[in-house]
């Protein structure tokens, strides 16, 4: 036998072994080979691989690593529109679905219910078997392109097996729970801020503008639906996933058909309790009608299906103790009160604190230390303490006191009149510090990667930062002695702090933790201003006068440029080299919306707010929040407010939302 015919046998050897552990590590979660090994067996092939580049073949696990980066993602239209599902939250709304479904149909149905994966919904699009197209649900409507970043992901199929000329796909992309545990530590162990739960993280790394990047995380996906099919007609749901198994997907195996709405109701109260034991978070159960044909009979609403629904597991609640009550200082020094509990699991989730928002709360619920309470976790929510129990009171409880000095400064607090927040005055807190660092590099602000609360601990603890400026006069022998960072890892900061001085004037404006001014308001007073010493001139009266800002925010804008400490700060940003002006847009003559104003009221029918303004600012148009003789249009959806009026009175022309989706190019 010819070497090359016995490289070849090795190679589909291979592949099949790579394939089976990675169906026993992302499906069963029961690794049935080390890393060390499956790693062997991954570098055989590569080499193998190498040697005899015709061996390779598009669907061989070799070819997940992930290519080139790219500079944006494209946006795709879908061709059939994803709607969101409607809810149900007991027993009794899903019989009122069934009820409703009967009543259209006029017969009897049986339903099929699948585990509602926690994740983000991708489309995919096979031609002729293989895998050319994957992008996200977007707003239902259009998506974005993220076929080089699921090319990546393990458990979805580069090449089917007897697929049909044309199929389209649609699943759930995930991270699997232990997955997300090493994620997390391992940007902790980088000084980088955790991702808040699985759900964020899958989508966070399919979002990537880097496929090498998502290359590197553990993913998962599901497939559960099929929107076109070429040449093959099905008559249930399924039937459907049946012959999504056939061809090479992996579907859930915890997926069940039900002969009627009691059994749906049995199968879906018995996961709330063992939605645990699965390897990736579940925070529902989706309860379809099975026959395909009375689908259609259905249809849709506007924003749903009325063939199916999402059944929601209810918050989970335990009874714990707090053991403590803590202060935590933020950047604006508000003094934010947090219980410290006794250790409990709450929705597969150990939980040890729980935020008590302000002293008012307290005193509203009665929370002592040493009470017994219970607390509450559903989805990415913190646990809040709902109610205390206070027939388990045996005297020893305290009541708490907010402090009138700051616990990390020393301090005085008050509490402004009008308020619920009490606010530490210290000047040179350090936890005012960390927090103010940390909202400086933020995506919204300076934008700053590699950054995270344990590096800003270390540089404000060991006095190498003193204000937000400092970091960009950090020297790399600065950096190199701190935990977690090696010779790599301080270049890499150098890098993305010298980056970050080109920002421009609005993610300044915002990064500098002015109170009140969001990245809205940051971008109006840029628009309006053009450089950060106009703006510092301004007075509080002609800041008053600029209508999408108002008394509130002039007043704490004016306030903030008077501070001596805030002078300071900018001298040295200026030092620095960190641009203070308006980045001046590149031409954008050939846009169709350049040179207009638009203003947005009422609900659109399937854009929301931002996406609309996103759009427009695309190409080259302008958003304002106020109707004046300067807008050229306002794009008005359900339920318009004043705007609408004032819009009918100064003649301004009014649109909907298909009018301003005419006026830009078809992507």
């Amino acid at each position: 036998m010819s070497l090359p015919e016995e490289a070849r046998k090795r190679a589909e050897e291979l592949r099949r072994e790579i394939r089976k552990h990675d169906y026993h590590y992302y499906v069963l979660d029961n690794p049935l080979i080390t890393d060390q090994e499956y790693d062997s067996l991954m570098r055989e092939l590569v080499e193998l691989e190498r040697r005899y580049p015709e061996l390779v073949t598009p669907d061989s696990p070799t070819q997940r690593v992930g290519g080139a980066p790219l500079k944006q993602f494209r946006s795709v239209r879908h061709s059939t529109p994803l709607l969101s599902l409607g809810n149900a939250f007991d027993a009794g709304e899903l019989r009122d679905f069934d009820r409703r479904v009967r009543q259209l149909v006029g017969e009897a149905v049986d339903y099929v219910v699948e585990p509602k994966i926690d994740g983000l919904t991708v489309v995919l699009t096979y031609e002729n078997g293989n895998f050319v197209l994957g992008a996200t649900r977007g707003d239902g409507l259009t998506g974005e392109d993220i076929t080089e970043n699921l090319r990546t992901v393990r458990l979805l199929p580069l090449r089917l097996l007897g697929a049909p000329r044309r199929l389209v796909v649609r699943g759930e992309a995930f991270m699997p729970k232990k997955a997300f545990a090493r994620l997390n530590e391992e940007r902790d162990n980088r000084g980088e801020p955790p991702f808040a739960n699985p759900r964020n993280a899958a989508a966070g790394s399919l979002r990537q503008l880097d496929p090498k990047v998502t290359a590197g995380r553990t993913l998962g996906f599901y497939a559960y639906q099929i929107i076109e099919c070429e040449g093959r007609e099905f008559t249930t749901q399924w039937e459907a996933l049946s012959f999504l198994k056939e061809v090479g997907f992996s579907v859930q195996e915890q997926n069940k058909r039900c002969r009627d709405i009691e059994e749906v109701i049995a199968y879906c109260n018995s996961w709330i309790e063992k939605r645990h034991v699965l390897n990736y978070e579940i925070d529902g159960m989706v309860v379809k009608v099975n026959s395909l044909r009375l689908q259609k009979v259905l249809g849709n609403t506007a924003k749903s299906p009325r063939w199916a629904i999402a059944f929601k597991f209810p918050a989970e609640q335990a009874v714990t103790q707090v053991k403590d009550i803590i202060v935590r200082v933020g950047r604006t020094g508000v003094l934010t009160p947090t219980a410290v509990l006794r250790p409990v699991v709450v929705a597969g989730v150990v939980v040890s604190r729980a935020t008590l928002h302000n002293e008012d709360m307290i005193r509203e619920k009665d929370v002592r230390i040493g009470d017994h309470v219970v607390i509450q976790r559903a989805g990415d929510v913190i646990p809040e303490v709902v109610r205390v129990l206070p027939e388990r009171r045996t005297g020893v409880e305290r009541v708490f006191r907010m402090p009138d000095r700051c616990p990390v400064c020393g301090g005085r607090v008050l509490r402004p009149e009008g308020e619920v927040a009490a606010r530490c005055t210290g000047i040179a807190c350090p936890a005012q510090l960390k927090e103010l660092v940390l909202h400086f590099v933020s995506r919204e602000g300076m934008d700053v990667e590699g950054i995270g609360p344990a590096l800003v601990a270390q540089l404000v603890d060991k006095g190498l930062i003193r204000d937000p400026a400092d970091l960009y006069f950090l020297r790399k022998e600065d950096l190199v002695n701190l935990e977690r960072m090696g010779d790599k890892s301080a270049d890499n900061l150098l890098r993305a702090l010298e980056k970050s001085k080109k920002r421009g004037l609005a993610p300044l404006l915002f990064a500098l933790g002015i109170r009140y001014v969001g990245t809205r308001a940051a971008e109006i007073l840029a628009e309006r201003f053009g450089s950060l010493d106009a703006l510092a001139a301004a007075g509080e009266e002609e800041l008053t006068a600029i209508p999408e800002i108002g008394p509130k925010i002039a007043a704490s804008v004016a306030t903030f440029f008077k501070q001596e400490q805030t002078g300071r700060v900018i001298a040295k940003l200026k030092e620095a080299g960190v641009l203070m002006e308006r980045q001046e847009l590149p031409e954008t003559n050939d846009l169709p919306l350049t040179g207009k104003t638009f203003v947005i009221t009422g609900t659109l029918p399937s854009l929301t707010r931002k996406e609309a303004e996103d759009l427009i600012k695309k190409y080259g148009g302008r958003i304002s929040s106020s109707v004046s003789k300067r807008t050229d249009y306002l794009v008005a959806g359900k339920e318009p407010g004043q705007k609408y009026d004032k819009a009918r009175e100064l003649g301004i022309p009014i649109i909907d939302e298909a009018a301003l989706l005419r006026m830009l190019p078809a992507d």
